[in-house]
């Protein structure tokens, strides 16, 4: 049986097929108020370009986006060159790099683990990061500021799909407040830097992330990768799967922990545990499509209006589980222990606004980029052993 016929990718009901005739006006059609300056397309190839945190996942894609479309002047600013929670630091980045635009990155990020035992590092650091980066790039008169939100800035009871005017309906789930309300703080700084300096800043909210060169780390994995890593591993020589006590969706979300097999005698196959019914949703964005937008939000937006960038679909944990399963060839046991939560019932964006103001729309369907993600995993175990064994 076909995947397609066996799992559900559940789309907003305003959603339709675009076509060409649907395509966003161009540039100069577009009338600016509020201040909201333009920055020549043709000029942009030529801009010097810093992406903060540069080195992470999310930025070596974007890197690598921004040299196919023939940007040449880029500067990473992350660690450990550059603490950019310190001032100093921040200074000598703007004063090494010398940009024209700047696109943040960088995050101190962690799991629930870490969020609950470490709220005000997580407050902090991302809060000063942003607030300090983008007032010297003020002070400094640099043409425009991108910064990267999260969907933790949400309100923990928003209205599927999430849209951008919910975004001050209420208060985010707990754990993820310190870190979602630090990074909302871009948002309230860039609109009332355009207000009253007339200064080009502008906001996005990601969805949760995955693919190629994502965080294996069974630690700290959060559920694609941790999934996939299991299922491979455990295909591999005939070994049992590597232990994950603690799989987490992406962006600090409701974790969903998978304990180790536990095996008995080499004849019984291995099993996953997974909390929950596997009722609950989520929405995943392939990393090298939320590269394309940053991208094309750079270009071509220039308001004060937060915008999601997503997949604009919800898939549930048991289709996604499911999936990988079939994906892999992973021909274990998945055991769903629904003694325990599920944690937030829905999460997917309203994708909408990304595509009216700037033409985004995400290309890569989610069976093709779990694929893309399985198959660079299992290039990279092959490399790590090959390494191991020099």
């Amino acid at each position: 049986m076909s995947t397609k016929s066996r799992f559900e990718i559940r789309k907003p009901n305003n959603d339709k097929e675009i076509t060409n005739n649907d395509s966003p006006s161009p540039n100069s059609d577009i009338r600016l108020t509020n201040n909201e300056s333009r920055i020549p397309n043709s000029d942009l190839r030529s801009k010097r370009i810093t992406i903060t945190g540069g080195k992470g996942f999310l930025g070596t894609h974007l890197i690598k986006k921004l040299k196919e479309k023939g940007y040449k002047c880029l500067y990473i600013a992350d660690l450990p060159e550059y603490d950019l929670v310190k001032l100093e630091d921040i200074k000598r980045m703007y004063d090494d790099s010398k940009p024209d635009i700047v696109i943040h990155l960088a995050a101190k990020v962690g799991g629930i683990g870490f969020n609950q035992e470490n709220p005000a590092t997580m407050f902090y650091e991302n809060l000063m990061m942003g607030v300090q980066l983008l007032h010297e790039g003020y002070l400094r008169k640099i043409e425009k500021f991108v910064a990267i939100g999260t969907i933790c800035a949400y309100p923990k009871f928003t209205p599927v799909p999430f849209k951008e005017e919910d975004l001050w309906n209420g208060y985010p789930e707990e754990t993820n407040a310190p870190y979602g309300l630090a990074k909302k703080m871009m948002l309230v700084q860039s609109q009332a830097y355009r207000k009253q300096y007339g200064f080009n800043a502008i906001f996005l909210l990601p969805v949760n992330l995955y693919g190629p060169g994502d965080n294996f780390n069974p630690k700290s994995s959060h559920v694609i990768p941790a999934l996939i890593k299991k299922c491979v591993d455990a295909m591999s020589n005939n070994a049992s799967p590597s232990p994950i006590s603690d799989i987490r969706l992406t962006n600090n979300e409701s974790r969903i922990p998978i304990n180790d097999s536990r095996i008995t005698n080499n004849d019984r196959p291995p099993e996953v545990v997974v909390w929950g019914t596997g009722k609950a949703t989520r929405e995943f964005f392939y990393v090298e499509d939320a590269a394309e937008a940053i991208v094309l939000a750079t270009e071509k937006y220039n308001k004060s209006g937060p915008v999601n960038i997503g997949a604009g679909f919800e898939i549930s944990i048991k289709e996604l589980v499911e999936l990988i399963v079939e994906l892999t060839g992973f021909k274990g046991q998945i055991i769903w222990d629904k003694t325990k939560p599920d944690g937030q019932p829905r999460r997917m964006l309203d994708t909408t606004k990304a595509f009216t103001e700037f033409g985004f729309k995400a290309k890569t369907s989610f069976e093709q980029g779990l694929k893309k993600t399985i198959e660079w995993y299992r290039g990279f175990r092959i490399s790590k052993g090959e390494s191991e064994k020099k």
